[in-house]
């Protein structure tokens, strides 16, 4: 009897230590995907039950972060649109959504949808900036204001900007507003006549401007950035802007989503003649079985109240079928951007 239970706790040892082992090599495994896919990764699931976010754009508003994305339709809902989501933090890790910026009635420019999202904080309120989403080369930016960074009160003037010359379709989407240099300068994607290529366009405002229409003047009847490496292919979009110094630095996604969509970085000293900083992306799209190993894209440069910077962009690895978005800390050294991986 003594012989049995002595041979009882051994192999009770055993299978306790080999229990334990497994949970430190699953635990091992977890920390191992945690520092695959960042710090952060947020996935909205209320339209389509899948994490389905994209286009991230976050401030710092009133003792909190916000951050806008884009949703898609309803699922089985052919009256539905592609949307805003609005998701809080309070460390630029962990998200919980807080609302939505749908159509509102009466205004029949966004009736078919909004999305792609950019703002920035004047003087207490939140000004968004957002496109028009399924008119083809008739979608344009619109413009919106928060005293809560929630609920938005539209511009009376909306559509605020679509471009004209024969360089592109007269469609602008993307939208992106800074203040530089005493001027706001209003970045935009729009496309070619043939609606293949994506180019980056560029039009300025008073610094005292309400953002109304007739504010905002076209900079140059020119793209500012089209896609000339192999990597960006056929399109360049999603402009992201950072003021560092005495130069503007340009966050924009090389190539179409999932083709694979990757990131660049360019730089300019005056807002609106550019220059790539680095011939390769500064954020690729990840390795086979990496949680973005589709794509890496359509960046957002957040320079927050501290003066760090973080690089939010989306991704997925089943070519579109979710949509997550994460950040990483940009660092500098002698006036170039890096990152720490």
């Amino acid at each position: 009897m003594v012989v049995y239970l002595w041979k009882y706790r051994i192999c009770k040892h055993r299978f306790n230590m080999k229990r334990k082992l497994v949970v430190i090599l699953l635990l091992g495994m977890t920390m191992m995907v945690q520092a695959q896919v960042g710090r952060m990764m947020y996935g909205d699931t209320s339209r389509i039950g899948i994490p389905h976010s994209k286009d991230p754009h976050v401030v710092n508003f009133k003792g909190r972060y916000l951050m806008y994305y884009s949703i898609p339709p309803f699922k089985n809902d052919p009256q539905s649109g592609w949307n805003i989501g609005i998701a809080e933090s309070h460390d630029l890790i962990n998200w919980t959504k807080v609302g939505e910026i749908t159509p509102v009635a009466g205004a029949e420019y966004e009736k078919k949808g909004l999305c792609a999202p950019g703002a920035l904080v004047r003087d207490g309120v939140v000004h968004l900036f957002y496109q028009t989403y399924g008119n083809r080369e008739k979608d344009a930016i619109c413009h919106a204001t928060s005293e809560d960074g929630i609920n938005f009160k539209r511009n009376p003037t909306n559509p605020i900007f679509h471009p004209t010359g024969d360089w592109n379709c007269g469609r602008a989407i993307d939208a992106e507003v800074c203040e530089f240099k005493g001027k706001y300068y209003l970045y935009f994607a729009s496309r070619d006549k043939d609606f293949k290529v994506q180019l980056q366009g560029v039009a300025v405002a008073p610094k005292n401007s309400s953002f109304n229409r007739e504010d905002w003047k076209q900079a140059c009847d020119a793209p500012i950035l089209y896609p000339e490496l192999g990597w960006e292919k056929d399109c360049i979009e999603g402009a992201s802007i950072v003021k560092k110094g005495k130069k503007l630095f340009m966050f924009y996604a090389g190539a179409y989503n999932n083709a694979p969509q990757q990131i660049g970085v360019a730089e300019s000293k005056d807002g609106i003649h550019w220059k790539r900083v680095f011939t390769e992306p500064f954020v690729a799209n990840g390795k086979p079985g990496e949680w973005n190993s589709s794509e890496s894209g359509h960046p957002h440069i957040f320079h927050d109240l501290d003066g760090r910077t973080y690089l939010f962009y989306q991704g997925n690895n089943d070519n579109g079928k979710t949509w997550y978005i994460t950040n990483e800390e940009v660092f500098w050294r002698k006036g170039k951007p890096y990152l720490k991986r």
